[in-house]
């Protein structure tokens, strides 16, 4: 029982604090401000205060009141007007110095407004931090002329000190303008990325149903005079294709926003999925473009995520419009061996054939995509590994391990 109870004592207390959080930075710093003005009438706190001047001190009046609100109450826009709430709580603090009032919390407005212009001030930061030094300058003679005893040493120090506050603001500002330049070249990335994947699964989907209408196209085109029945099966087997290539098209949405989940998990995308599950249909449409194919399967199959289910499906569907391309009505065999730890794909092709024709030097997306070097990109997405050149007897060989990760573990 207090197991299950512990959770929500523990996350009680954050509510208030997430709500707090979420207000308007005005609302938020009002409050500061109210709290300051009001603790700068507590007695007890006027030795945490900060004095410069060391005058002979004055009795309270409707002057120290109304400067001490001065330099308390303006911090409710320190984000919003930063140099407009330093320009008034420094003035009202010059004067209270230079008036010789008792020294209260008030005095903190000051560095509060000083931070708050180093971390929130946009445009003229040298100038403000020029003009506010300057001021000082003009304070530190005026309370020379009044009879300070304080030396050029007391006010250097205190000129350091206030220095200091603006510095911790200016240093926090530059660690956010990183951190925000951090996630803007992240998100470009990230961005780059994605248009790279869908490159990639666009030339995947394309280059493999195009090569095969093209080749069914030309043979018709040869048996339309010769054998008109032939050449109307090759004519629809294109229009069977340019179909599969569409549904494949639709699907491709899905897969790009896929999360790790089996592609075979979804009813609704099962039917349509490229998939361990759709080797057949691939194999027949290659046979359908004329193109010789043995398909064999070892091994019990299962559900892998999307990611794996898609390599495999990929690699291949690239070996077969390569045999297509480049070895068109040469023996092709694709074997498929579903392991404990392990699916190992080959696709070979017989006779002498050369490597195929190289991709523009350039790096390929880890996603996949641009032929044979997308592949192996791919395939090590996966922790796989892909191999591919000519065969020492002939032909060309497509090698593929790809790790076996079962949807339901």
């Amino acid at each position: 029982m207090t197991s299950r109870q512990a959770p929500f004592r523990r996350t009680l207390p954050r509510a208030p604090l997430e709500r707090w959080q979420k207000q308007d930075a005005f609302l938020k710093d009002g409050v500061l401000a109210l709290l300051l003005a009001l603790s700068a009438f507590v007695p007890t706190l006027s030795t945490i205060g900060g004095q410069i001047g060391d005058l002979p001190e004055r009795p309270a009046s409707a002057l120290s009141v109304a400067l001490i609100l001065a330099q308390t109450l303006p911090l409710a826009a320190r984000r919003r007007w930063p140099a407009g709430c330093l320009a008034v709580v420094a003035g009202a603090f010059a004067a209270y110095q230079a008036l010789g009032f008792a020294t209260t919390l008030a005095s903190w407005g000051l560095y509060l407004a000083l931070y708050s212009a180093g971390a929130h001030q946009v445009r003229f930061r040298r100038h403000l931090a020029g003009v506010v030094s300057a001021g000082y300058g003009v304070l530190a003679l005026a309370l020379d002329r009044l009879g300070s005893p304080q030396t050029i040493a007391d006010y250097l120090a205190f000129y350091l000190t206030v220095a200091a506050f603006y510095l911790v603001g200016s240093t926090v500002r530059t660690r956010r303008a990183g951190e925000a330049q951090r996630r803007r070249l992240a998100a470009e990335v990230a961005a780059a990325a994605e248009r790279a994947r869908i490159a990639g699964e666009l030339h995947d989907v394309v280059t493999h149903h195009v090569t095969a209408m093209v080749v069914q196209a030309d043979a018709a085109q040869f048996l339309l005079t010769t054998a008109p029945d032939k050449a109307r099966e090759g004519l629809a087997a294109v229009s069977d294709i340019g179909r599969r290539a569409l549904t494949e098209l639709r699907h491709l949405l899905g897969v790009l926003e896929a999360t790790g989940r089996s592609a075979s998990a979804d009813p609704a995308r099962a039917d349509r999925a490229p998939t361990l599950g759709r080797l057949a249909d691939l194999v027949e449409q290659a046979r359908r473009s004329g193109q010789p194919v043995e398909f064999d399967e070892q091994g019990e199959r299962q559900a892998q995520p999307v990611d794996v289910e898609l390599a495999a499906y990929r690699v291949v569907q690239e070996a077969l419009t390569n045999a297509m391309k480049h070895a068109p009505g040469r023996p092709t065999h694709v074997l498929v061996r579903y392991g404990a730890q392990h699916i190992d794909i080959k696709v070979t092709t017989d006779g002498p054939t050369a490597l195929p024709p190289a991709t523009p030097a350039r790096e390929p997306h880890p996603a996949g995509g641009r032929g044979l070097a997308g592949l192996r990109a791919r395939a090590r997405t996966v922790d796989g590994e892909l191999k591919a050149g000519p065969r020492p007897d002939g032909g060309f060989e497509v090698h593929a391990t790809l790790p076996s990760k079962p949807a339901s573990e």
